[in-house]
């Protein structure tokens, strides 16, 4: 018998349609040179490419028709953020898509409809959750005080110089709450870009004291604390896909290269030391597809149960691992070169130590798991 439990793996129409139609998009869209064209950038990212993104209805895939959605789940944004790890293409749909979800989970009902409706039709958005550098700290300092204004800073805040809305966390009477703040209403400063080590991100530090949060722009009640815990799953599923995505990218790299580069003349694909470590990256991509696929089957549009948490934490694990050894082997393989800025090598390893960190590291995911699958 499974130790998870649940081992449903499903991929439906709708997903293999994605997954086709990102994949040639992101392949299009974000050759390497692109890439690379974007790391000096204030954004990091293509307003025109993101611009197409939208007009695919990207940003509406996992929030209901009601509010200009597509209403296929959250699901079926998985193919699509997968696509764009291999391509290493950045834009703000990650973080989008997950402010969408807490707001959808949170019980704020109809009234939020008109926020949505935005983030459907394309405004950026962000979650302004961390108040320092661990994922595992869930205490809140940011708080509304009696005048009604936020006090506190935000760290690590994902494009927030290019976000619309911010869904900031906030204590409230003394439980969680959230509340809405608009890009305009912060007062000039407020942000503080992060220098971050992998340089196809953006991200800031934000203070959001002193921003006036009228009452229908703050949230509370019993299903926030919820939505939160969803809306760490969520993320970490995300960037599970994406880290796969960016892993299988990080292994056509090292391929090429075994294919292509001889020494004594031999290509240096011939040896077996570098023939075992390159299955062994084959194998664990395989294995995270797997993982974040049988999450994605998982996923429901109400509460995630403790099944589902499990596969978001087994896939966050696994994909960010691979993804870091992938990246290491690939800087190893190139040799010399590969410790040089020049070496896309150092895109896949960059980015395997900003995502291991995000959502909670392996370590904290395996930590978790133990209790969820050794407990009585």
């Amino acid at each position: 018998m499974s130790v998870v439990g649940n081992t449903a793996l499903q991929f439906s129409e709708e997903q293999a349609m994605l997954l086709d139609v990102a994949r040639e998009f992101c392949r299009d869209k974000s050759p390497i040179s692109s890439v690379r064209a974007q790391l000096e950038s204030a954004a990091g990212f293509d307003q025109a490419v993101w611009d197409e993104m939208v007009a695919l209805g990207w940003t509406g895939i996992a929030l209901p028709e009601s509010c200009g959605g597509s209403g296929m789940g959250v699901a079926t944004v998985v193919p699509v953020v997968e696509s764009m790890g291999r391509a290493m293409l950045g834009t703000p749909l990650i973080s989008t898509t997950l402010a969408g979800q807490l707001l959808l989970r949170s019980g704020a009902g109809d009234s939020l409809e008109p926020v949505l409706a935005d983030i459907a039709a394309g405004s950026p958005a962000s979650v302004a959750l961390l108040e320092n550098g661990d994922w595992g700290d869930e205490r809140l300092s940011c708080h509304v005080d009696s005048n009604g204004q936020l006090q506190g800073t935000k760290k690590y805040v994902v494009n927030a110089a290019v976000a619309a809305l911010f869904v900031v966390v906030v204590e409230h009477e003394g439980a969680p709450a959230l509340a809405l703040v608009r890009a305009q209403e912060l007062p000039a400063g407020a942000i503080s870009p992060c220098t971050l080590i992998d340089q196809t991100r953006r991200a800031g530090n934000v203070d959001f004291s002193g921003v006036a949060v009228p009452r229908e722009a703050l949230i509370t009640g019993s299903a926030v604390a919820s939505a939160l815990r969803d809306f760490r799953l969520l993320g970490a599923l995300l960037l599970a896909a994406e880290s796969t995505g960016s892993a299988a990218s990080c292994l056509d790299t090292v391929v090429d290269y075994l294919k292509t580069r001889k020494q004594f003349g031999k290509l240096i694909g011939s040896y077996q030391a570098l023939k075992h470590p390159t299955v062994e990256i084959l194998n664990a991509v395989d294995s995270s597809r797997s993982f974040i696929y049988h999450a994605a089957s998982l996923v429901t549009e109400g509460p995630l149960d403790k099944d589902t948490e499990i596969a978001c934490r087994m896939a966050k694990a696994q994909a960010t691992d691979t993804l870091l050894y992938a990246g290491d082997r690939a800087v190893q393989f190139h040799g010399g070169m590969g410790f040089t800025w020049e070496c896309d090598a150092q895109l896949y390893i960059r980015r395997a130590q900003w995502a291991q960190q995000q959502f909670g590291d392996a370590q904290h995911h395996r930590k978790r798991l133990a209790s969820l699958l050794l407990d009585s």
